[in-house]
């Protein structure tokens, strides 16, 4: 089972240990603000293929690089105007952008899936203190087995992982809850390739240009997260409840009842004050509790699609869309 360090009581020893490992080629579950982080060295094939391998995730399906600071990310992407301007904006915090890869990054081809372009994201919180010791960009996508719910606590990455990790570093609950949004400038489109943490009406504001959603969730995959299903529990999702099943979990939002909730195996409230970054924060780990409940189905309210809610509302329909 997988060593767990306190990084609030050990945060010295905690960064040592998890360099160590990282230099090993061995992947380490690290904190970040928004979800806990799969981390190997992105310079690393084989270190890299150990994070495919750990989650059972498709080789086609890209990999995030985090880095420490700008300096960093200059060394592995280009920068064209309006990408920089969002950078120093909103980094560090919950924004990757896909930009163009370098010739001479040294980030493997294996993070990026092949493409010419690689996400990048800083983070925000602890793991950064990790990258800027390490010196090099982590890869790291959400410390889950491929497909389903993502960690947004230690507990979560060592019930699914625990047993093939070396090290889980603690930091406590996510704070955000959600991953990362994900963008690409193109020209002068700003294209959403993944809505999340960071509300794109905020990006759409800093640019006063509109932000272009994508037309189908099938999409050509060009960032993490673009899968048609994702994100999903054992139990099967249904969306937008109006009434509750006999025997199925409810996840509500706002405080309202819904009809036949008596019957429910678990009621759980995403918010019930209607706030959508309570919400967000706490949306993954009430999956978690309702798939855990025993329940053969999930029934869903209905969620408000503005702000983080177009974040939330993804991350749903991609859970409830049919399974290969």
């Amino acid at each position: 089972m997988a060593e767990i360090i306190d990084t609030d009581k050990e945060p010295d020893r905690a960064i040592e240990r998890a360099c160590a490992v990282l230099a090993e080629g061995e992947p380490v579950a690290i904190p970040t603000e928004t979800v806990y982080g799969l981390a190997a060295d992105a310079t690393n094939p084989d270190a890299i293929s150990r994070i495919y391998e750990m989650k059972g995730r498709p080789r086609f399906n890209p990999l995030i690089s985090h880095v420490s600071d700008t300096a960093m990310a200059e060394a592995h992407v280009t920068f064209d105007p309006l990408s920089r301007r969002l950078a120093e904006a909103f980094w560090p915090g919950p924004l990757t952008l896909i930009l163009p890869q370098r010739r001479d990054s040294t980030v493997h081809a294996l993070a990026s899936a092949g493409l010419d372009t690689l996400g990048i994201r800083m983070p925000d919180g602890f793991s950064r203190r990790v990258i800027a010791r390490f010196g090099r960009p982590l890869a790291a996508p959400s410390a889950n087995t491929s497909g389903k719910i993502s960690p947004t606590s230690a507990a979560h990455v060592e019930a699914d992982l625990g047993d093939k990790l070396k090290l889980i570093l603690d930091a406590g609950p996510a704070q955000i809850g959600l991953e990362s949004t994900i963008i690409k400038v193109d020209g002068d489109e700003i294209r959403l390739l993944r809505p999340g943490g960071l509300d794109a009406a905020a990006i759409e504001r800093l640019l006063d240009r509109p932000v272009i959603r994508l037309e189908s969730a099938g999409a050509t995959i060009e960032a993490p997260g673009m899968l048609a299903s994702h994100y999903a529990p054992g139990a099967a999702v249904r969306l937008d409840a109006a009434e509750v099943h006999a025997g199925e979990a409810l996840i509500r939002f706002g405080g309202g009842r819904i009809l036949g909730e008596e019957q429910a195996a678990i009621v759980l409230d995403l918010s019930p004050a209607g706030n959508l970054r309570e919400a967000a924060a706490n949306l993954f780990d009430y999956m978690k509790r309702a798939d855990a409940s025993g329940a053969q189905t999930i029934a869903f309210g209905p969620i408000p699609s503005e702000g983080l809610g177009e974040a939330i509302i993804d991350r749903l329909q991609r859970a409830a869309a049919p399974r290969a």
